[in-house]
């Protein structure tokens, strides 16, 4: 009796830890335009084996992406997809089939070396950040298909497909709307890849699992939402360099995790 009210505790425990996770993140998202997706599945890495993490995190940011896509525009997620397909659909293209095989890379290779993989991407991340540095690529075609790809290989496998991603978009535009919208495509079709390679882990969870999922995405968007409300009213710089902080130990724990296993 007394291991069963153990475990009901622990799960308990469990679920309020990742709820605060995920509705920590999303709300910081809401308020400075980024973080979410990489906080959530550089936190769970630090809990859960990496696939186990990807797998938890697909729906709740799969949900912060349609709602943040949405936000600030009167097209329909369909009639974005079309406005900005037109112009950009090699980069979703090649972004699509880099991630294919970057969530292929979850089935196929040790954690360890994807787990080194995200703490060198984060590190790169905060130090470009801190530096002010945005490093352009150039608008070409072969860039395009080759930064696509990489960003897909990189997001499919990590979550962490923006810090690829943004060095071509900052040359392609100037708008900072479309730079969003784009990404944002972009990282949906990332999820649809992970979706479709990982559909047996997914099948596979239990029913107490797909509830915690859906709680979590109840959760990101409710506290999405109160960011994007409180964003006017509170320095979007203060909650960057919290980000920024947050992800420096969160990425340092999932290298040294990353480390350790091969000792």
């Amino acid at each position: 009796m007394n291991e069963m009210t153990n475990m009901a505790s622990d799960d308990n425990m469990q679920m309020l830890l990742l709820g605060a996770i995920f509705a920590f993140a999303s709300l910081l998202h809401g308020i400075s335009g980024l973080g979410a997706t990489l906080v959530t599945t550089t936190a769970l890495a630090s809990i859960y084996p990496l696939q186990h993490a990807i797998v938890l995190v697909i729906f709740p940011s799969l949900v912060v992406n349609v709602m943040t896509w949405l936000a600030g525009g009167g097209r329909t997620l369909w009639q974005n997809f079309i406005y900005y397909g037109r112009r950009y659909w090699l980069l979703a293209l090649t972004s699509l089939i880099g991630s294919i095989l970057g969530a292929k890379l979850l089935l196929w290779v040790d954690s360890a070396y994807i787990l080194l993989a995200l703490a060198a991407v984060i590190g790169f991340y905060v130090i470009s950040t801190l530096l002010g540095k945005q490093f352009r690529l150039p608008d070409t075609k072969p860039v395009l298909i080759i930064v696509g790809f990489s960003a897909g290989v990189i997001g499919g496998a990590t979550n962490a497909m923006s810090t690829v991603l943004m060095m071509y978009l900052l040359s392609a535009s100037d708008d900072k709307n479309t730079i969003a919208k784009v990404g944002n495509m972009c990282y949906f079709l990332g999820k649809v890849a992970q979706i479709i390679v990982l559909r047996e882990p997914l099948m596979a969870l239990n029913s107490g699992e797909w509830q915690l999922i859906t709680v979590l995405s109840i959760l990101s968007i409710v506290a999405l939402l109160i960011g994007i409300r409180l964003r006017r009213y509170l320095p979007q710089a203060r909650f960057r360099q919290l980000i920024l902080l947050i992800l420096t130990v969160l990425g340092i724990r999932v290298g040294w995790q990353g480390i350790t296993a091969f000792l």
